[in-house]
């Protein structure tokens, strides 16, 4: 009877092991966020012409707001090539990187979290 109870414990705890899976929150904190993960990008790479304070008179992109509002614009535009009508950014040569451009893309799929 010892013995039965022991193994039962054994199966218990491992069933509960089994579907305790710290994968599912590390999926949940990994996904990304404009004020940790945007909002530098934009104010490097969308500076001056996009942000006021430095100077910019097209659309705002300051905020967390007008940037999730224009999110498929935005991606459309910096995936055109330089020679391509729309090119952004403006008056640069080369495209952002690859991994720029991902990290647009991973945002607007994490469901375009603010914080």
């Amino acid at each position: 009877m010892k013995k039965l109870i022991i193994l039962s414990s054994f199966a218990g705890l491992a069933l509960v092991l089994a579907n305790c899976s710290g994968s599912k929150k590390l999926a949940a904190a990994s996904k990304l966020n404009y004020e940790t993960n945007l909002k530098a990008v934009v104010a490097t790479e969308c500076a001056p012409c996009h942000i006021p304070e430095k100077g910019g008179k097209k659309k705002p992109y300051d905020n967390y707001a007008s940037i999730k509002t224009d999110i498929d614009e935005i991606i459309r535009r910096i995936e055109l090539n330089p020679n391509e009508r729309g090119f952004m950014p403006f008056r640069k040569t080369t495209k952002l990187s690859d991994s720029t451009i991902a990290l647009f893309k991973q945002w607007r799929t994490d469901g375009l979290l603010e914080k």
